[in-house]
């Protein structure tokens, strides 16, 4: 499965590699923004843009808004896998007896 996850552009580390800090719910990770960059954009201007991250790329622009709705629905995905398995466990634990 590809999963986009979503970060804020907070600053450009190498300009000429394409480069940008990206802060992804407090963690900052240094990403490629060479995808999403327009043409003729310089880098600065792409401070503070949403986007989303997978494997060290910024695949795709997003605004402020579907950031926050898919940083709940991966939440929610989290706490699901939780659940999930604290229920496998729960069925092992019950087949063993």
């Amino acid at each position: 499965m590809c999963l986009g996850i979503p970060g804020q552009i907070v600053e450009i580390s190498d300009a000429e590699k394409r480069l940008a800090i990206v802060d992804v719910t407090g963690v900052k990770r240094e990403v490629n923004v060479a995808c999403i960059q327009r043409e003729g954009e310089p880098l600065d201007e792409m401070i503070g843009v949403w986007t989303l991250v997978h494997v060290g790329f910024a695949m795709s622009r997003i605004d402020e808004e579907e950031a926050a709705k898919t940083l709940e629905v991966l939440q929610m995905l989290g706490e699901a896998q939780e659940e999930l398995a604290a229920m496998k466990a729960g069925d092992a634990s019950v087949a063993a007896e």
